[in-house]
């Protein structure tokens, strides 16, 4: 099979070359359960609490509110978890919400309100002010769209949710690595290691330690310093910290070729007759959310991809449904404009050849569907 070009890195980021080998390789020799009582499982502990303290150099918060997880849909279930505490008659998220976020509130029985938007992807500060001013409660807002790319102002948000003595917590897990965030701000947020090409099978929630309570979604043992038990998966842990530390070296001269890609990427798309979702809003360098003129997306689709290219139609967890993205029907667009969006999202490895062959398939394909 011939390598695809892949331009679909919000989906999952591929591997750094060579880190999962090495770790792999490292754990056939050091494979003991941390939480064993030998000084051979202890000495794996430790290496675990390494990785803790690199998320905790580069993020700026204390170690001990690093909680590993399984995925980014754990560690959002469990950020909501934690903060139930702080919920009093009700709490405050954007429309952008992973699908999880929403499950999560529905599934513990929390009630919230969802902060509306318009085409600029922009959750409205006003409207956040006026519902803490009223009723407060804690808001979750995420950083970056993984459909629109469209960074909220969090730095923003937080000081009114603190304004009304409220926490801000939010989902990093499109921005951690590919922008700077404000961490100090955030009283809590999560991020996902395949996001970033540590691989799969490990995520992250950090919490404010202050108000870390004992147990966790999975209770019956005092892993992840009690907070969530079950034998911790120690390899993927380990390259998410080191998938973390390579990206964040790169982040700034990653920053300037995928912004040089994307404005190149988007002037085709223009050209074609296509529309720049939220084009004047603050967004990632890597990503593109367009509305093709085209009635149906199946046939483009197939085609980009029998040309041996990956995009996609949104969120990998609502793409295969073929369902209008909801971040778009938030916006204000309506269904069949929704149906007809695609993603390109790009990232450390797209090279300028791959992005330049992209635009001949994009002009190729869609020139020939119309």
């Amino acid at each position: 099979m011939k390598r695809i070009k892949y331009f679909d890195y919000n989906a999952t980021h591929p591997p750094i070359p060579g880190l999962l080998n090495k770790i792999l390789e490292e754990y056939e020799e050091d494979f003991f359960n941390p939480s064993g009582p030998t000084r051979f499982s202890l000495a794996r502990q430790g290496k675990i609490e390494e990785a803790r303290k690199v998320l905790a150099k580069l993020t700026g918060k204390d170690p001990k509110g690093f909680v590993f997880t399984s995925s980014g849909t754990e560690a959002d279930y469990s950020l909501i978890y934690f903060a139930k505490q702080f919920v009093k008659t009700t709490a405050y998220l954007s429309p952008f919400e992973h699908a999880a976020m929403y499950s999560s509130f529905r599934s513990l029985g929390i009630p919230y309100k969802v902060l509306s938007a318009d085409k600029s992807g922009l959750v409205s500060l006003s409207e956040l002010e006026s519902y803490l001013k009223s009723e407060p409660g804690p808001v979750f807002v995420l950083h970056a769209g993984n459909e629109t790319g469209v960074i909220q102002p969090i730095e923003d948000l937080a000081e009114v949710s603190a304004k009304y003595g409220m926490p801000f917590y939010s989902d990093l897990i499109q921005s951690f690595s590919k922008i700077p965030v404000p961490f100090s701000v955030l009283n809590g947020f999560t991020f996902s290691g395949h996001k970033i090409g540590g691989g799969l099978g490990s995520s992250v929630l950090w919490f404010d330690p202050k108000h870390l309570p004992e147990g966790g979604v999975f209770q019956g043992g005092n892993q992840e310093n009690g907070h969530r038990a079950g034998t911790e998966n120690s390899p993927s842990i380990l390259a998410l910290a080191e998938a973390a530390k390579i990206q964040f070296a790169e982040m700034e001269n990653k920053n300037k070729r995928l912004e040089y890609y994307r404005n190149k990427i988007e002037s085709k798309l223009k050209s074609l007759g296509a529309e720049i979702v939220a084009e004047n809003s603050p967004r990632l360098f890597s990503t593109t959310f367009a509305l093709l003129p085209l009635d149906d997306l199946d046939f483009f689709m197939m085609g980009i991809e029998e040309k041996g290219f990956a995009v996609s139609t949104g969120s990998s967890c609502k793409s295969r449904s073929r369902e209008a993205a909801p971040s778009l029907l938030s916006m204000g667009y309506s269904n069949e404009e929704a149906l007809r969006a695609i993603r390109i999202s790009t990232g450390l490895y797209t090279t300028e050849e791959e992005v330049d062959s992209l635009l001949i398939a994009l002009e190729e394909t869609i020139l020939s569907i119309r």
